[in-house]
């Protein structure tokens, strides 16, 4: 028995039509481009993922775990598209490679701009092909730069950005965030970019050339902590589940789970203390403003801290939701997974794949108060080679089979 056993059985739909005619051709692999595509996917884009003939995208092989031998990675930023398996290294499929993207809106690959010249695939060389194309990269560094041709991961992203060094406790050493959040910030800034010359495109007739970059991406991710630092020169360190700005904004134990507290404002801060029956501090002059209750935040903490620590998780939390307060549990992955306000919004389902049952997590946006976006499940390695090349590009049976025979596709 596993989580994916009690999830909701989704259906194919029609999913979201906003993107509908669009056409992406992904040459992307990994993270950060795949979940990118992935949501233009989820939006109503056409997407089609190019994966090399032998082994596919690297996620591929990201495991354990794997569901029927497909990695659980791979399956969480890859539905909604067509796999079709293509040596662009060999002249007929960089032939077939020219000729998808012809008939492109959108062309993303995550290939440093020295390996795109070498391929002839980038915005340069397509799009004086192609005016229309909108050109997307997404690197680790960029496309120019004394670091241009170096690899990246969301490791080394993360690294160089300074999230990891904000990110553990004061006295520990730096960490990474639980979850690849720099792949996922360049993927969102990936489908961003692609969204606004579409738009752009509707009034001009051309593209345009975009440049993601997963470390520029996570700088700007870090922005409220570096722009303070900018205008003050106050270096800021890891504080661990506390904030360095408001007074009160951390992790509390309680009487048996930890909780989140969160008095972001003067009026949060009385509302705390009336719900608790201790209105003299919520309306003492010593404490009416956040930068005076920084200067006492050590003897704040310590009074809420051991008050916190008489009444379990679930009496606080009653009482602060009744209050108004922001507060909440620190959740493993399983109390997500069961959390009913999520399950309401449909963020956690299954949807049935060529192998079985594939668990998904939704996108999490409504528009006119729908959220379901499923079309199809992530594919198999090259599921719709022979039906893109014979639908899409109107090849026979027979040259089909040729290039299979050949390891083209």
């Amino acid at each position: 028995m596993t989580p994916l056993d009690s999830l909701v059985r989704e259906r194919i739909t029609d999913g979201l039509k906003m993107l509908d005619g669009v056409r992406v051709l992904d040459l992307t692999s990994s993270i950060a481009g795949p979940y990118g595509t992935q949501l233009l996917a989820d939006l109503g884009a056409s997407v089609t993922k190019i994966e090399k003939v032998e082994g596919g995208d690297d996620t591929r092989g990201w495991g354990p775990p794997f569901l029927d031998g497909a990695s659980l990675w791979y399956l969480s930023v890859n539905r909604n598209k067509e796999s079709v398996t293509l040596d662009i290294q060999r002249p007929e499929g960089r032939a077939i490679l020219d000729e998808l993207i012809g008939s492109s809106d959108v062309f993303v690959v995550n290939l440093v701009q020295r390996a795109q010249q070498r391929l002839g695939i980038d915005a340069g060389q397509l799009r004086a092909k192609h005016p229309h194309l909108i050109h997307v990269s997404l690197t680790g560094f960029g496309l120019s730069g004394a670091h241009a041709d170096l690899p990246c991961y969301d490791l080394i992203a993360e690294g160089y950005s300074g999230i990891m060094d904000l990110t553990g406790e004061a006295h520990g050493g730096p960490q990474k965030v639980g979850t690849p959040a720099a792949d996922l910030l360049a993927g969102q800034d990936l489908a961003l970019a692609t969204l606004a010359a579409l738009y752009e495109r509707k009034s001009t007739g051309r593209g345009r050339s975009v440049d993601v970059s997963m470390v520029a991406s996570a700088v700007r991710f870090m922005a409220p902590r570096i722009v303070p630092f900018m205008g003050s020169g106050q270096r800021v360190t890891r504080s661990g589940g506390r904030d360095s700005v408001l007074a009160v904004y951390q992790v509390f134990d309680t009487a048996d789970e930890p909780i989140t507290l969160g008095l972001g404002n003067d009026a949060i801060w009385r509302r705390f203390w009336s719900a608790v029956g201790r209105d003299g501090y919520g309306n003492s002059d010593a404490y009416a403003s956040n930068e005076k209750r920084r200067e006492a935040r050590e003897q704040i903490v310590e009074v809420i801290a051991h008050m916190l620590r008489t009444q379990p998780r679930a009496h606080w939390l009653a009482l602060f939701a009744e209050h108004r307060i922001p507060a909440g549990p620190i959740n493993r992955i399983d109390q997500v997974i069961d959390d009913p306000c999520l399950q309401d919004r449909n963020m956690f389902y299954a949807v049935e794949g060529a192998r079985g049952w594939v668990p998904q997590v939704g996108l999490g946006i409504r528009f006119d108060g729908k959220g379901g976006v499923h079309r199809r499940a992530p594919p198999t390695l090259g599921e719709d080679t022979e039906r893109v090349l014979r639908q899409r590009l109107g090849m026979s049976e027979a040259c089909v089979a040729g290039l299979k025979d050949a390891g083209i596709v």
